[in-house]
């Protein structure tokens, strides 16, 4: 029977193990070259997975789908141009608020998705666990919990990536709920942009509305190449002063404000502490140097330690040095004969060290 073939993208942060993940998943048959016209470089593998033969395409590191770097323009464009049949999203669970920003974004875009919560060893020896069932339901996505350098967690992964390309694992979409105001200004804007037929290459009008509202340059640059650009970019405008009016701040900084709170919504109703709580050495540290009561006082003792010992405790010190200096000076002189070398042993190197 002939294999069937799929495409799926690896992305996620940097430093999510996403790397390991790939190598676990495609071991020795990868290899490396550059996407076109850019210096990044594009790291592809196979995987064979019953009756299908998958390529794993291991994107860069990003933090978010905007075009802030060339790293992060690579990977939208391959989501988006390339159109993988899977996205993997890799995510350090120990760092699970941070790393979900990512994946609210691809939540917009609308593409086939599947969670990888990887190191998830990580948070339980922080003393926390995580209800994967009921975070996948609020994200509205598969997730499969990984330890990428200790290979667990792959078969399940390529199972899960199998069933979402077929239909056979599907959740219920969800949609960040940005209130009335902004709602209002996205829809207004969607509607145009519907009415213009073909999106930027069938890209959802959704994301696209959120993109101009976040004054993505290279979103808006496309945009204003439609017979009604124009009109739309004037909306944009519009919508931008009215909302800035309202919250006295930035459309970009708003959105990024609800994305964190959805994020937040959703870990506090997933994720939970065990009885017993362990901290680890910096998070103790942390907790008491870091405290709002204690922060301040500590700051102003480590101050008054360095001056106390610069100016009071250093005496001895410094002594010690020049006594040191004197016998090794006394030592040279009763060795060597007086001579050239002699004196620019003493005076120069001796004595230029010393005086340091």
């Amino acid at each position: 029977m002939k294999r069937q073939r799929l495409t799926v993208a690896l992305a996620g942060n940097p430093n999510s193990g996403k790397s390991t993940i790939f190598n676990n998943l495609t071991g020795a048959r990868q290899h490396v070259g550059n996407y076109p016209g850019v210096t990044v470089e594009k790291k592809e593998g196979l995987a064979v997975y019953k009756n299908y033969e998958i390529t794993f395409v291991d994107l860069p590191g990003a933090y978010s789908l905007s075009a802030y770097s060339e790293d992060e323009l690579v990977a939208r464009n391959f989501i988006i141009r390339e159109k993988p049949d899977v996205v993997v999203d890799i995510v350090d669970a120990s760092n699970i608020e941070r790393n979900l920003y990512f994946f609210t974004q691809l939540m917009e875009l609308g593409v086939p998705t599947v969670l990888v919560m990887n190191m998830s060893d990580i948070v339980e020896k922080k003393g926390h666990t995580i209800d994967y069932d009921e975070l996948s339901k609020l994200m509205g996505t598969p997730i499969v919990p990984t330890v990428g350098n200790k290979n667990k967690g792959i078969d399940k992964l390529l199972e899960t990536i199998v069933g979402v390309y077929n239909g056979q694992i599907k959740y219920e979409r969800v949609k960040i709920d940005y209130g009335a105001e902004i709602d209002e200004q996205l829809e207004l804007l969607k509607t145009l942009l519907d009415n213009t037929g073909s999106v930027m290459d069938k890209v959802p009008a959704d994301w696209v509305a959120i993109k101009l509202f976040e004054n993505d340059i290279s979103v808006s640059d496309a945009i204003a190449e439609l017979p009604a650009g124009k009109d739309i970019i004037e909306q944009v405008e519009k919508g931008r002063k009215h909302l800035r009016q309202h919250f006295a701040d930035d459309m970009d900084v708003l959105i990024a404000d609800r994305r964190y709170g959805f994020i937040s919504g959703a870990c506090t109703q997933a994720v939970r502490q065990t009885v017993e709580v362990r901290h680890d050495v910096s998070d103790m540290i942390d907790k008491i140097i870091l405290s709002r009561f204690l922060g301040l006082p500590i700051f102003a003792l480590v101050m008054y330690g360095i001056f106390k010992f610069t100016f009071a405790f250093s005496g001895p010190a410094i002594g010690l040095f020049e006594l040191f200096f004197d016998k090794l000076s006394g030592f040279i002189v009763s060795v060597m004969p007086e001579s050239l070398m002699r004196s620019f042993i003493i005076d120069a190197v001796i004595g230029g060290v010393g005086v340091f």
